[in-house]
C-alpha cells in the first residue's frame, strides 16, 4: 500500500472506509453537501502547505461540494469517478465504485477555476454537439469519463477542457469516441 501524498476531501465515512483499505492518504470528510465553516476553514489551511484533491459523488450534492470549496479555496484539484461506474444497488457514490476507478481518478486530476490555457469556444461545443442538440447531455457524459473532466453542462466541460489545454482535435477523437 502505497502512500499519496495529496489531502484528498471526500463526502462521508463509507466513502474515507474504501479508499483506506487499499491507500494509505490523509482524507478529510465534508459530511455532506453542507460544509460547515469548521470544514472550510481546516481544508484552506491544509491547501497552503499540501495539494488538496476533491473527490465527492458525481451528483447534485458532489457538485454543490465542489463548488462551494472552489468559491473558497484556491488551487484544488478535482478527481472524477465516471457516474456509471459508481453505481450500486440504486446508490451513486464514490463508496459504490472500485479501487481501480479511484485510482484512474486520482491518475486524472483537473485544476479548478484557473485561468483557461486553452482557446475552445462556446461555437466549438454547439459544433461539435456537445451542446443544443437532443444527446447532447450524453455526449458530454460520455466526452467527460473519457477526457476525465466529470459530467457537466457545456460551459463546465469547456471551463475544465481549457484549463488542461485539450485540443479541439482532441475534444472531436474523444467525442468520435476513439
Amino acid at each position: 500500500m502505497g502512500k499519496y501524498q495529496s489531502v484528498i476531501v471526500v463526502e462521508g465515512k463509507s466513502d474515507k472506509d474504501l479508499i483506506d483499505s487499499f491507500l494509505l492518504a490523509d482524507i478529510v470528510t465534508t459530511n455532506g453537501s453542507e460544509v460547515s465553516r469548521e470544514t472550510i476553514d481546516y481544508i484552506k489551511s491544509l491547501a497552503l502547505k499540501r495539494t488538496v484533491v476533491v473527490l465527492t459523488d458525481p451528483d447534485c450534492p458532489g457538485k454543490r461540494i465542489r463548488d462551494i470549496l472552489d468559491r473558497e479555496i484556491p488551487g484544488l484539484l478535482h478527481a472524477y469517478i465516471p457516474k456509471n461506474k459508481c453505481i450500486k444497488k440504486n446508490k451513486v457514490g464514490v463508496a459504490e465504485s472500485s479501487k481501480e476507478d479511484i485510482l484512474e481518478a486520482l491518475a486524472h486530476l483537473v485544476p479548478a477555476k484557473k485561468a483557461p490555457r486553452g482557446v475552445l469556444t462556446m461555437d466549438d461545443m454547439f459544433s461539435l454537439g456537445l451542446a443544443g442538440v437532443d444527446n447532447s447531455s450524453f455526449i458530454r457524459e460520455r466526452v467527460g469519463a473519457k477526457l476525465h473532466l466529470g459530467y457537466g453542462n457545456a460551459k463546465t466541460l469547456l471551463r475544465r477542457a481549457n484549463s488542461l489545454g485539450i485540443s479541439k482535435k482532441e475534444l472531436q477523437e474523444a467525442v468520435r469516441g476513439k
